[in-house]
């Protein structure tokens, strides 16, 4: 493809680089470049792509994409790399996201659970649909492994560019508040747009929580419609920072557009009515916990926006499924039950220990750990909450990535210094549930919180196998 071709409706400031030269490919990792390749040099979290310019000459560049221009470099300069990035691959793909229904979900908790939701709805009604998240990208049902929950503009337009032609015609993504400041998603035409709700995480990367709201609200300027939980304290501000017609939910307001009544809690899934515009539909979700009903309500909303009627969505929600990580049962054949959930914020614990408090008929077990090199704020929230809730706490490690173990740890206790509650701290995530499992007692939930999906531990930006599944069957395979 010819540089000209794929700077098309890139804002260029100037150029020093030929527009007829043939690029063999897109790169923004100087690592990966090779001879006739287009470098983009983008500012990232941890380091700036302008100190690799002269890397990725050496490596054969034939040309660079970038803010500022070394001297002669073939350059092409323009005010923000990122947008570039996007754009350019946009043309690379042939823009692929503009022949599918994009639909987009932000918000701390329920993006994942809500996108297969929608996934599951959709292909109720015939589609053939994409799907793009924390767990894993899907293609129908083809499984592709994940890095983050939205990967970088490059990636995204190429797993576009697989599900175009893989016949997809809708696409479901989990909207990340990274990738809207980051402008990974830079120029998706989202048909509809959600927000799930706001609660503290990412302070590490956002420092307040009106940027992290102001960051999840840039969905609703990229989308055609919004869908947003009235319910939530941000609520207010999102509508009004909104530049699309947004249609709200929630659990009790009748001022919503949206409303869920008669809500039934059970062990095993959830039931409540829908009413919109008039209607009434029973609706049933074999997912457990009240979230289960804003989670419901966020894809309800999504799929009636597209025009769906709520009948049909109704139906369709009672036969989905769970998600891995998301208060998953894992099997063990005792009189006691294990759970794992990816809660790692403290709303996320909140919400998982009070579901299975509202189901439990023995002890609540919480087993959790915090994040290394993440917002250290939540640490000791978490922890009070967790010993707020729980009849029981065993501290441990989660990702603990450059950080030491016992430093995170200690910083979690310090927020239950104050309790009752009986605990025990193990350092080692493994050993931690093993030790659990060999002191569960009859009719215990034992909640492991933090990792869900994920099969790995982060540890010195290495990141080792450990899936809790493993870990709870080979206690019962000693």
């Amino acid at each position: 493809m010819k540089l000209q071709e794929l700077l098309k409706n890139v804002a260029v400031k100037n150029s020093t680089a030929a527009q007829d030269i043939e690029i063999k490919e897109v790169r923004y990792d100087s690592r990966a470049v090779q001879p006739g390749d287009l470098f983009v040099a983008i500012r990232g979290y941890a380091t700036d792509g302008h100190k690799y310019i002269a890397k990725a000459m050496e490596q054969g560049a034939a040309a660079v994409v970038c803010e500022e221009a070394p001297e002669g470099v073939p350059a092409v300069v323009v005010e923000n790399s990122r947008i570039a990035l996007a754009e350019i691959a946009a043309n690379r793909f042939g823009h692929p996201a503009e022949s599918m229904v994009m639909l987009g979900v932000t918000g701390t908790n329920g993006k994942t659970t809500t996108t297969y939701l929608v996934k599951h709805m959709l292909e109720d009604a015939g589609h053939k649909v994409g799907l793009i998240g924390t767990n894993q990208n899907l293609i129908g049902d083809e499984v592709i492994e994940t890095e983050r929950t939205t990967p970088e503009s490059y990636e995204l337009h190429a797993l576009f560019a697989r599900m175009r032609d893989a016949g997809c015609t809708h696409v479901i993504m989990e909207v990340s508040s990274h990738s809207l400041v980051l402008d990974r998603v830079h120029g998706i035409p989202f048909a509809v747009g959600a927000f799930t709700n706001l609660t503290q995480d990412h302070l590490d990367f956002h420092k307040t929580m009106e940027e992290y709201r102001k960051a999840k609200a840039l969905l609703f300027s990229i989308s055609k419609k919004g869908v947003i939980n009235l319910d939530d304290a941000a609520a207010e501000k999102m509508l009004a920072d909104a530049k699309c017609p947004c249609m709200t939910f929630s659990c009790g307001k009748p001022e919503a557009d949206l409303e869920a009544t008669d809500l039934q809690l059970h062990a095993d899934g959830v039931e409540f009515t829908a009413q919109y515009q008039g209607e009434k539909a029973d609706v049933k979700l074999p997912i457990p916990g009240h979230f289960s009903v804003e989670n419901a309500l966020t894809a309800l909303g999504i799929v009636l926006q597209l025009g769906m009627p709520l009948a049909a969505a109704a139906k369709s929600m009672a036969t989905a499924t769970g998600v891995k990580g998301r208060v998953e049962v894992v099997p063990t054949d005792t009189d006691y039950t294990v759970l794992i959930d990816y809660a790692h914020s403290p709303d996320g614990v909140e919400n998982v220990l009070k579901a299975v408090r509202g189901f439990a008929k023995g002890r609540v077990v919480a087993l959790f750990g915090c994040g290394g090199d993440r917002d250290r704020t939540k640490r000791p929230k978490m922890g009070k909450i967790a010993a707020d809730l729980a009849d029981f706490c065993v501290v441990t490690s989660d990702n603990p990535r450059t950080e030491e173990p016992k430093a995170i740890i200690d910083d979690i206790l310090e927020g239950m210094k104050d309790s009752d509650t009986p605990m025990q701290v193990i350092v080692d995530r493994p050993e931690a549930i093993h030790w659990a499992l060999a002191h569960a007692q009859k009719d215990d939930i034992i909640v492991l919180m933090g990792k869900g999906h994920e099969t790995y531990q982060e540890v010195n930006h290495v990141k080792h196998h450990m899936d809790e599944r493993e870990i709870v069957a080979d206690f019962f395979n000693k």
